[in-house]
């Protein structure tokens, strides 16, 4: 993996001889110098938004190279579309091409302060129920990296059965509590025909409950509803109500889960990135605004850097109204079992590292509340 750019400028400033004694003792090829000064108009690009020259890139980042030398690598790196310069400006700017060549030679994210990991560990603390933990956690990590996060709810298609509590609201009807094992917890009111509030009801509901669970628990929801339907064949006992409710108020939670499961927080900061995006930000604010597109882009496959996580980068947006942004995204779940994905979008010109260790700091959190 190439050294960053802060540790070829030290190995050069060591060598003090000729270019190319210095390029044979550090091991610096012309490939690897060509990355350096990649990387170094990459971030000077995001942090300043102006294009980049030589003499910038000299002035900040002591190479200790001659200025001709510089020019001649720019040159070739804008020959393999990498860097492009804008209109008539004597700098340059990364493609997207020469953004997904910097993420994928990053060594490593950037490591988070002591600040914002104490902000993912204590914000979201006390949250009580998943619809407050999301929320908590998509306006925190929209503060923490300024661009738009989005939080996908864990899936219950993906998600295993960990208990279903039957919990009688009169004599007619019945609340089916299903407790998944993706912290999602969905509750229906289904028609009996027993009266379970009286004692000798409370006794047969506890052995259907107990039944019930015997049959559903740990296992994905496809199968626990397979094994509630052989239930009453099994056990001439169990009330057709109950083998016929608990799964119908199960079918019902996926279908409507296909609705909205996605929650957002942050679209205002691009308005403070708005001179980023080439024409407006209607195509963009389109796309955030239909959340069946949010997510099948948190769900679908993407090229993915050693740490896991997925970065797509402008023109790889599979959505044309998002080819002048990046996503970072990654999974989260209960051990090997991922159950949803939470992400972060803005414009390409984007703090990759800080970004990317942010997603995965997030990631890891809500991995550990589902976990628990």
């Amino acid at each position: 993996m190439p050294a960053t750019v802060v540790d070829l400028a030290l190995r050069w400033t060591e060598c003090q001889r000729s270019d190319r004694v210095c390029r044979r003792e550090v091991g610096m090829s012309q490939e690897q110098r060509r990355m350096a000064v990649l990387s170094a108009i990459v971030e000077d690009y995001v942090q300043t938004s102006e294009p980049v020259g030589s003499k910038a890139l000299l002035d900040r980042h002591q190479l200790n190279v001659s200025a001709a030398t510089v020019r001649n690598d720019m040159a070739a790196l804008e020959d393999e579309g990498l860097i492009a310069a804008p209109h008539t400006s004597a700098g340059r700017i990364p493609t997207d091409a020469g953004y997904r060549l910097f993420v994928d030679r990053l060594a490593a994210v950037r490591p988070m302060s002591e600040g914002e990991r104490a902000a993912i560990t204590d914000y979201p603390e006390g949250a009580d129920d998943l619809d407050v933990v999301s929320d908590r956690t998509v306006r925190l990590l929209s503060t923490l990296t300024r661009q738009v996060a989005v939080v996908q709810y864990p899936s219950l298609t993906r998600s295993t059965v960990k208990h279903i509590e039957l919990v009688p609201m009169s004599e007619t009807r019945l609340m089916v509590v299903v407790i998944m094992g993706s912290a999602r917890v969905e509750q229906r009111i289904i028609p009996i025909g027993i009266d379970y509030m009286t004692p000798d009801g409370a006794a047969a509901l506890a052995s259907a409950r107990a039944r019930i669970n015997a049959a559903t628990r740990d296992r994905r929801l496809a199968d626990a509803l397979t094994s509630l339907a052989t239930l009453h064949d099994e056990d001439a006992d169990t009330e057709d109500a109950l083998t016929a409710g608990v799964p119908a108020s199960i079918e019902e939670a996926p279908a409507e889960e296909r609705a909205t499961k996605v929650t957002l927080a942050g679209t205002a900061n691009l308005a403070r990135s708005s001179s980023d995006f080439p024409m407006t930000l209607e195509p963009v604010l389109d796309v955030l605004e239909q959340h069946v597109v949010l997510l099948r882009l948190l769900s679908a496959e993407a090229t993915q850097d050693v740490s896991g996580l997925t970065v797509r980068i402008g023109s790889e947006n599979p959505v044309s109204g998002l080819r002048s942004t990046s996503l970072i995204t990654s999974g989260y779940g209960a051990g090997d079992e991922q159950v949803g994905a939470v992400g972060v979008l803005g414009p390409t010109r984007m703090d990759y590292p800080a970004t990317m260790a942010q997603v995965r700091a997030v990631a890891a959190y809500l991995s550990r509340i589902v976990d628990a």
